[in-house]
Order: C-alpha cells, then sequence, then structure tokens
C-alpha cells in the first residue's frame, strides 16, 4: 500500500510538473501564434477577375506578381486564391490601409505612348529597372533606369525613330513621368524616367515596374481594415474575460465535485496549453472568433469530465468501492463522450469546408478543442484521479455519492412544453414578417448578407443614437452622396453602413470622422462587401446548417439502430435554431457572419446534450429487455433525471465563459457571444424538456399503429 502511494504521489508530481510545463510552453508560443488581422491590425481584401474562366497560369502569375508587391508593406503579407477565380491578400500590420489599397487596386501597368495616344511598348518588354541619381550642376535628380529585353529594344528603337522631334511619353498607371522630345533613335536598349522628387520614389516606382503588369484585370468584392490599436485591445480583453472564466469554472468544479473537480482542472490547465501548441504547430490563424471558439471550447470540455464524475457518484451510490467506482465511471460514459463530440465535431467540420475567412478560423480552434477535450478528459482527467486515490484519497467522501431519488415526470409536462415552444417560434415568424414589411428583409442583415461600406468609429464621448443621427449622419451623406445611411450603436463604438464607396471616398469618411469629431484614427475599421459576396454568403449559411443536419442525423441513426431518436434530435434541433433566429428578430440582432458560426455552435452544442440523455435511455431500453418491469413512460423520465444535474452544471459552466466572454469582449465578440448565450440555454431546455418528449411521442404513436 505504501508502495502504491508512492507511486500515485509520483505520478501526481509528473502531472503537476507537465502541467506546468505545458504552461509555460503554451505561453511561450503566444509569440509563435499566427494572429488574423482583426487581432494583429491590417488589411485584408478579396479580388476577383473580371475576366471569366481564367487560366491557372494566369491566375498563378497574378498571385505571385501581387505577393511581390504586398512584400513592400509587411514581409508577413500572404496571397493566395480562394476557388477559380478570386484572390485573396492579407497584410497584417500595417497602418496607412486606404492608400495600400488604392494602391494595389491599380493595374499596375507601364507603357510608352506617341503624341497621338498610340501603345509603342508595354512593362512585359522591360527587362531591369534600377533607381539612381544624377548630380548635374550641383543638383540631383531622381531617376528610374529601364534596361529593354530584347524584343523591347527592337521595338523601342522603331518607336524613337519614327519619333524623332517629337515626344513619347512613359505612362505608369496612368500617371505621365516623363514625356521627353526624342532627339535621335535610341537603339541600346535602355532609357530614363525622371521627375521623382526623391530616391525613395525612384526606387519604389522601380521596385514596381520589376514586378510588371498583372495579367489579370481584378475588380475588388470584399475589404477589411482594422486598427492595430483595437487588434491589441481585442487579444488583451478575450485573454482577460478567459482568465477569469477559467478561474470560475475552476473553483466551480473543485467546490461541486471536490477530488474529481481537482483532477479536471488540472486536465483542463493542460488542455489550455496543448490548444496553444496545436495552433502553433497546424499553423492556424487565429481570429477573435477564435479566440471565442477557444474560450466556448473551455466550457464545453467541462462536459465530458461532468458525464464521468456523474457516472462514478452514481457507482459510489451502489455500494461500489472508489477505485471500482472509478474504472465503471470512465467506461459507462465512455459511449456518450464519443457521440456527443463526434456529432459537435460534424458540425465543425462543415463550418470549415462552407466558411470562410474568420468563420474557418473559429471552425478550427473549435474542432482542435474537442479533439483535445476528448483526449484530456479520458486520459489525463483518468491518470489525475488514480494518482490522487493513490495519495491517500481513497474515501467515498471525497468523491460525493448520487443515489437514485426522485423521478421528475418531465413527460407530463411535454404538452406546456410543445406550446411553449411553438408560441416562441410563431412570435418570431411575426416579428420577421413585421421587420419584413417595415426595412424588406426578414431579419436585420447586416452588411456581411446585403453589401455595402461598414465603418466602426469610437467617439472621444459617449454618444447616443439620436446625436449620431444629428451630428455623423449628415457628414457621411454628403460624403458619400447615400441619404440611406444606417446606424447602429455597439458596445462603445458606433457602425455606419452606407452604398458600397470606393477607396477615395472611404479616405475621405476617415478624414471627415477625425476632423469633425476629433476620433483617433488608429481606432476606425472599415470594411467593405459587395453585393455578390453578401448573396454567396446567404446561400452557404443555408446549406452549411442543411448539410451539418443531415450528416448529424445519419450519424446518430447509424449508432443509436433507431431512426426515432435522429429524427427527434433534429426536430429538437431545428426547434433550437428557430428559437434563436426568434431572438435575432425580435431584439433586431444583427445577422452577419458570425451569425453562421454562431448558429453551427448552438446545433453542435445542443445535440451534444441530447446525445447524453439518449445514451441513458438506449442503457435503461437495454435493462428493460433484461427484465426491467418499469414502463417507456418512466425510462425517459429516469433518463431525463439521471442527466439532468450533468446538464445543468455543464451549461452553466459554458454559460459562465461565454458571459465574461460578452462583459469584458470587444464589440465583435459581444455580437457573438450574446446569441449564443441565448442559444446554451435554448439548448439546455430543449435537451431536457424538448427532445426525450418528441421521442417518446414518436415511439408510442409506432406502438399505437401497431397494436391497431
Amino acid at each position: 500500500m505504501k508502495n502504491s502511494k508512492v507511486k500515485g504521489l509520483l505520478g501526481l508530481l509528473v502531472l503537476l510538473f507537465a502541467v506546468g510545463l505545458f504552461g509555460f510552453f503554451g505561453y511561450d508560443t503566444m509569440d509563435d501564434i499566427k494572429l488574423g488581422l482583426d487581432l494583429a491590425g491590417g488589411v485584408s481584401i478579396t479580388y476577383q477577375a473580371v475576366d471569366e474562366n481564367p487560366t491557372s497560369e494566369e491566375m498563378s502569375d497574378t498571385i505571385y506578381k501581387l505577393q511581390q508587391r504586398v512584400q513592400n508593406y509587411s514581409t508577413e503579407a500572404v496571397v493566395y486564391q480562394e476557388g477559380s477565380d478570386r484572390i485573396n491578400i492579407d497584410i497584417p500590420g500595417v497602418s496607412d490601409a486606404n492608400a495600400i489599397l488604392e494602391e494595389l487596386g491599380k493595374p499596375g501597368s507601364l507603357i510608352f505612348t506617341d503624341e497621338t495616344g498610340k501603345t509603342l511598348l508595354t512593362g512585359d518588354q522591360v527587362a531591369s529597372a534600377k533607381a539612381g541619381i544624377i548630380e548635374q550642376n550641383g543638383q540631383k535628380s531622381y531617376v528610374v533606369s529601364l534596361t529593354f529585353t530584347e524584343e523591347g529594344t527592337k521595338a523601342f528603337a522603331d518607336a524613337t525613330s519614327a519619333n524623332v522631334g517629337k515626344r513619347i511619353a512613359i505612362i505608369y498607371d496612368n500617371q505621365i513621368y516623363s514625356n521627353p522630345v526624342v532627339r535621335e533613335a535610341i537603339t541600346g536598349g535602355q532609357c530614363q524616367i525622371d521627375g521623382m522628387t526623391d530616391y525613395t520614389e525612384a526606387e519604389n516606382l522601380a521596385a514596381t515596374i520589376r514586378i510588371g503588369s498583372l495579367s489579370l484585370e481584378l475588380q475588388e468584392l470584399r475589404s477589411n481594415v482594422v486598427g492595430a490599436q483595437l487588434g491589441q485591445q481585442a487579444i488583451s480583453t478575450s485573454l482577460k474575460a478567459g482568465a477569469i472564466g477559467f478561474a470560475i469554472v475552476a473553483v466551480f468544479m473543485m467546490v461541486v465535485y471536490l477530488i474529481p473537480g481537482v483532477a479536471a482542472v488540472i486536465a483542463l490547465a493542460l488542455y489550455v496549453g496543448l490548444v496553444l501548441i496545436m495552433l502553433t504547430a497546424f499553423d492556424i490563424t487565429l481570429t477573435l472568433p477564435g479566440v471565442a471558439g477557444i474560450i466556448l471550447s473551455v466550457g464545453m470540455a467541462v462536459d465530458a469530465n461532468v458525464i464521468i464524475f456523474t457516472r462514478i457518484k452514481e457507482e459510489i451510490g451502489l455500494g461500489h468501492s472508489v477505485k471500482s467506482a472509478i474504472k465503471a465511471g470512465f467506461s459507462k460514459a465512455l459511449s456518450a463522450i464519443l457521440d456527443g463530440n463526434i456529432t459537435t465535431l460534424i458540425a465543425a467540420a462543415v463550418l470549415y469546408f462552407r466558411g470562410s475567412g474568420t468563420v474557418k478560423g473559429f471552425a478550427s480552434t473549435l474542432a482542435i478543442g474537442i479533439v483535445l477535450s476528448m483526449f484530456t478528459a479520458l486520459f489525463i482527467t483518468k491518470g489525475a484521479l488514480y494518482a490522487l486515490y493513490a495519495v491517500g484519497f481513497e474515501d467515498p467522501k471525497f468523491y460525493g455519492t448520487k443515489k437514485d431519488g426522485k423521478i421528475i415526470n418531465f413527460l407530463g409536462k411535454k404538452n406546456i412544453c410543445f406550446i411553449l415552444s411553438i408560441a416562441v417560434i410563431v412570435a418570431g415568424w411575426a416579428g420577421m414578417a413585421l421587420h419584413k414589411g417595415q426595412t424588406g428583409y426578414v431579419l436585420n442583415y447586416g452588411m456581411d448578407f446585403t453589401g455595402g461600406t461598414s465603418t466602426n468609429v469610437t467617439f472621444n464621448e459617449d454618444m447616443s443614437l439620436d446625436d449620431i443621427s444629428a451630428k455623423v449622419v449628415p457628414v457621411v451623406s454628403k460624403i458619400t452622396g447615400d441619404a440611406d445611411v444606417q446606424t447602429q450603436k455597439v458596445a462603445g463604438t458606433n457602425e455606419v453602413i452606407t452604398k458600397t464607396l470606393d477607396v477615395e471616398q472611404r479616405q475621405q469618411l476617415e478624414d471627415a470622422m477625425v476632423e469633425n469629431f476629433g476620433v483617433d484614427a488608429e481606432k476606425i475599421t472599415a470594411e467593405s462587401i459587395s453585393g455578390a459576396v453578401s448573396t454567396e454568403m446567404k446561400k452557404d449559411a443555408v446549406w452549411a446548417v442543411t448539410i451539418a443536419t443531415v450528416l448529424m442525423l445519419l450519424y446518430i441513426w447509424f449508432r443509436f439502430k433507431d431512426i426515432r431518436f435522429a429524427a427527434s434530435a433534429i426536430l429538437a434541433l431545428v426547434h433550437d435554431v428557430l428559437v434563436v433566429v426568434t431572438f435575432y428578430s425580435l431584439a433586431k440582432w444583427s445577422v452577419g457572419s458570425t451569425f453562421i458560426a454562431c448558429m453551427l455552435t448552438i446545433v453542435g452544442y445542443s445535440i451534444n446534450a441530447t446525445i447524453v440523455i439518449f445514451d441513458r435511455i438506449r442503457e435503461n431500453l437495454a435493462l428493460k429487455k433484461a427484465g426491467s418491469k418499469q414502463t417507456l413512460e418512466e425510462i425517459v423520465n429516469l433518463s431525463i433525471t439521471q442527466t439532468f444535474t450533468r446538464s445543468i452544471n455543464t451549461s452553466l459552466t459554458t454559460f459562465i465563459m461565454v458571459f465574461v466572454l460578452f462583459l469584458l469582449g470587444v464589440s465583435s465578440i459581444r455580437e457573438f457571444a450574446l446569441p449564443l448565450m441565448v442559444g446554451i440555454v435554448c439548448g439546455t431546455y430543449s435537451s431536457v424538456c424538448v427532445t426525450g418528449a418528441l421521442w417518446y411521442v414518436l415511439t408510442t404513436r409506432k406502438q399505437k399503429k401497431a397494436e391497431k
């Protein structure tokens, strides 16, 4: 026994050392994690080729040349292809965003024209371009020396021979840089562009000419500009929210579950360190929704531990020893943990493959969280529990007991629950009908779903919507020429939505905000989305939810060997989605890109709770087949009662994490957290009060038909 305790103590020390090591390593890897533009600040832009069906060679050539351009702004800038005709550009850490957008939007073409405007040479006939300084009479002039290709040398010789005594203009991006008179034919294959004000301008022009003109003509579909200052604020507030939420959950687990709670906290600490390491290992770009996904997954990671601990308490309540109870608890909880997490993983996978940008980042962190939560619950928590048991925590009082008490008659209230759910959903439909009559849209679609330009401004003083309408809107309308300017107040910032603006108008709008209201330009963010992209986003949202629902239905059907389990689970999921949509409708929350992530998170979270109840029903049905005298109604009520504490505790810990995130997070995080809190409450309600009742109704209806 003594050796056992020594081994247990050593095992516990190793676990604690591992937690400390991973915690330190995880902290150290924070500098290595790739941050999205909403955290690092910078410019993100999506272009689409104007010509239909561009070749792969044209796309790759254009991407290469754009990559060369953006390297001048940031060494961390990336250019990558999306689909067959789109190119995404991310440039983190830059400040003069509008100037970059304007520069990237140019075709970058170099041409030589005669006095009639006829093109004599093009940029692809230039072999090299170098900046230089020429001194004459004590004065410096800055030039770009060009060397032509063999083809360009001949063309330039012909052009200068035909235009002696006339001017040849050297034009780059529709701007005349030099317009010299040709005195004689130039056959050496070299010439100079003058007119630059300093060497930096000459070097920039030379670098851009060296890249050459783009192979494709591009049009801007979407752009996003975020100040680095706001990004740093988002990181600090999100990390603070995560730390506070984790501390509250840790205390809750230790108070409620005693020694198993301590083991869970050890596993959760290791879990956080592993998540940070995985982000670095897989080179995942961390975005604000991604931070939300990590913090949410910490709350969800508690779920597997709660399921296990509930089982351990039940085994101790049946009179089993602590050691055998731990073994049986992990064994009996395994199927519920696997099924619940796999169904949630399905939702994350659909979100990853159907989403883009920040939504895809959220799906990545959520998927990593799900996999690691299973690993830490099934292995780390188990090891910690056995270690704590071995060092002397053998008394059942350290683990708690749970005996079968009074069975709650949940099915007796099923009609009331059905009526309540229907009433809420109908209220949502009525709200959508009213909103459509007022605005033409069934929901308060954000710019992501309607297209346009959104500018978020943080004023130095708190301004009401009336103040914004009276003072800000006229300034915006004068610049944009748009009388229909939408404004919206979000947690200290104010969002102004207009029709899609060009780069020049966006810069004018930013300057006007600084000049008229004294705002900090670093705290102004802008996003522009075309109508084509917004239409795609709506379609993707519907497809994502539909695909995830069908895949989860098939999985539940396969695992439970009964279509009624799958059908009732999916009906409950539809119920949850419609209820959350009701709140979006009645509260007039903005429906944007995070709406997709929010809905699929709710779907995945809700199905997890439903699986736990179904697992108990399946287990109790097996006991009935083995000779139990319980009726079907008693089995359903017993199953829900047995898992009721788990449902409440898991939802409470997840709600705490999201609630702290809502209180401390930046506006874009709050936009995500608020409906998620509604979804958590709704998902708990539907799992406890609706799902089991639906399965019971479907099952008894089939039995009645069979009897007839």
